[in-house]
């Protein structure tokens, strides 16, 4: 009896799937008289030990984060991979960069990290702003391609404490989202610099500049009486290698992401660094989220660095917390490994209802910040916004949307619109969304028919059809199922097709959220017709039935 009440006692503390084999698989060990147990924690670096994952259920039930994809690449407000278009000849960042600070041979990446000041940055205000317009977990760029730590990094010295704005980003996000109790997760990028950056070893084929060498192989050495006297550009640049295949191609990356199709690959010795600097910020921060921007994991498979990080972010998480709340995100994932972490969607979303948890991740403007957008008032509006976060959450995955700043940390007037009326909207809404989990079926309405399929990455944001007002999107929780109608119809007239007699569901209850309760609805063999309100409400573009 003591054994069996003492595992009912563990499920509280040990992820669900370790339960039905820890004992048997030797991760439970119960004393002679079964009173007490310890646990040993389960993970190696292989993808078969990743593979006895289980999501926690706080990211199951947040369904909701916003991340700052923000660095030193913002200070330019040029949009994104700015320190590598900069070096792009004749390409927009590059004739910008020319004329804002000089030739990439005088001032290169690294100088612009130098007039990056961060000085408007006020990381209390923007999470308790997040968090008010309904997120549940914050993400904060740790590094980039550019391969600039933001973090107080013990083997990176090109490090935002160091240099810069001489302050610990990473630190004061964390701090920021302790303080208003909500999720901290971190974004490492960092793995592909050593070919992102090989644009830094070119110099000019026309122009008074024709020759002349940019700066992405400069040495320790040529510090003398410079601003950077001291340090060696090449622990940023990591450029002391032969070229990639087709370099020359700026498209060339992108097919060589995965280290293949003639990538150059990297040393041992830069792999080991990237390792040791990931350890130190899960060590330092402590997040319950790491984000990969690579397929599957850094490194892989040149390398076994990402199956080693990750397999030490889940023990440490563990022997931290006792229970395992760690999340790690990787993109273009075999189907082993969506069961060794949650599959990250870039700008796009799946067409079906995913077994496993999933993240769509997108941003209303640039990646890094372009004052152009602010300036044209091209942003995804809030209605994009909440309409993709109910498609996505329908279909069993979160919505991690990116928020970019300003160089200076601020974020600008139109963004700020934005994001307040996000907050608006789940203001009324939100138990539709938070701990929900899918319905039998995702949705219904003109938009769920010919779905354009997923690339790489994603890469099917806005291209399927608009949503409408015959358009919706199921969640339940509880005893509840609620009805996420994407568009409020000009006769006041709605049928939901899903909801006839044929499906199960016997609806006694209607209420409009945030309005009050529906009375003149039918439900027969064609679906289930509401007479909605007369006045439109606020917000119309995704009003919530709840129904029970």
């Amino acid at each position: 009896m003591k054994r069996r009440t003492l595992l009912k006692n563990l499920a509280t503390i040990i992820p669900s799937l370790w339960l039905s084999d820890a004992v048997a698989k030797g991760n439970i060990f119960l004393n002679p008289d079964g009173s007490s147990a310890h646990i040993r924690v389960p993970f190696s670096p292989t993808w078969e030990s990743l593979s006895t994952y289980s999501v926690p259920d706080w990211y199951r039930d947040a369904k909701f984060g916003i991340w700052a994809h923000w660095g030193p690449q913002c200070q330019p407000e040029r949009g994104d991979w700015y320190a590598r278009g900069m070096y792009e000849e004749g390409s927009d960042q590059y004739k910008y960069h020319r004329e804002k600070y000089g030739h990439p041979s005088q001032f290169g990446f690294k100088d612009v990290i130098n007039v990056w000041k961060a000085e408007k940055w006020d990381p209390e205000y923007l999470v308790g702003l997040y968090k008010k317009a309904g997120a549940e977990y914050f993400v904060a760029l740790a590094n980039h391609h550019d391969n600039f730590d933001l973090y107080d990094s013990k083997y990176q010295s090109w490090n935002s404490v160091k240099m810069g704005p001489k302050k610990d980003i990473v630190g004061g996000w964390a701090k920021a989202a302790k303080k208003h109790q909500i999720n901290f997760g971190v974004s490492v990028h960092a793995a592909h610099a050593w070919s992102w950056f090989e644009t830094a070893q070119r110099s000019d084929k026309k122009g008074d500049m024709t020759g002349v060498p940019y700066d992405g192989k400069l040495k320790k050495d040529d510090g003398k009486d410079k601003w950077w006297n001291g340090q060696d550009p090449q622990e940023l640049y990591a450029q002391n290698h032969p070229l990639s295949e087709n370099s020359a191609d700026n498209g060339m990356i992108h097919k060589q992401w995965n280290w293949g199709n003639g990538v150059a690959e990297p040393s041992v010795a830069y792999n080991e660094k990237f390792f040791k600097r990931t350890i130190d910020l899960i060590d330092k921060y402590h997040p319950e989220l790491i984000y990969f921007d690579d397929t599957a994991l850094p490194m892989w498979p040149v390398s076994d660095v990402g199956l080693k990080i990750a397999a030490h972010m889940y023990n440490s998480s563990v022997k931290r917390t006792g229970q395992l709340k760690a999340v790690i995100n990787g993109k273009i994932l075999d189907e082993q490994q969506r069961r060794c972490m949650v599959w990250d969607i870039e700008r796009g979303q799946s067409n079906q209802i995913e077994p496993l948890p999933w993240q769509t991740c997108t941003c209303i403007g640039s990646w890094h910040y372009d004052r152009r957008i602010f300036e044209n008032r091209k942003y995804k509006t809030a209605k994009a916004v909440v309409q993709t976060l109910a498609d996505v959450v329908s279909k069993n995955g979160n919505l991690l949307l990116s928020v970019p700043l300003r160089g200076d940390g601020s974020i600008d007037s139109e963004e700020l619109a934005v994001v307040e009326e996000i907050g608006r909207w789940m203001s009324i809404n939100k138990e539709a969304i938070f701990g929900t989990r899918p319905w039998s079926i995702f949705g219904e309405g003109p938009s769920t028919l010919d779905l354009a399929p997923l690339k790489a990455q994603g890469f099917n944001e806005g291209k399927n059809k608009p949503f409408t007002s015959r358009d919706v999107r199921f969640t339940k929780k509880g005893a509840f199922l609620y009805a996420i109608v994407l568009g409020w119809p000009e006769d006041g007239k709605l049928i939901i097709k899903s909801l006839g007699n044929s499906s199960g569901i016997s609806v006694k209850k209607i209420e409009l959220l945030g309005h009050a309760q529906i009375d003149q609805f039918k439900q027969n063999n064609s679906g289930l017709s509401i007479d909605l309100p007369g006045s439109i409400p606020d917000l119309s573009y995704a009003y919530v039935l709840k129904i029970s």
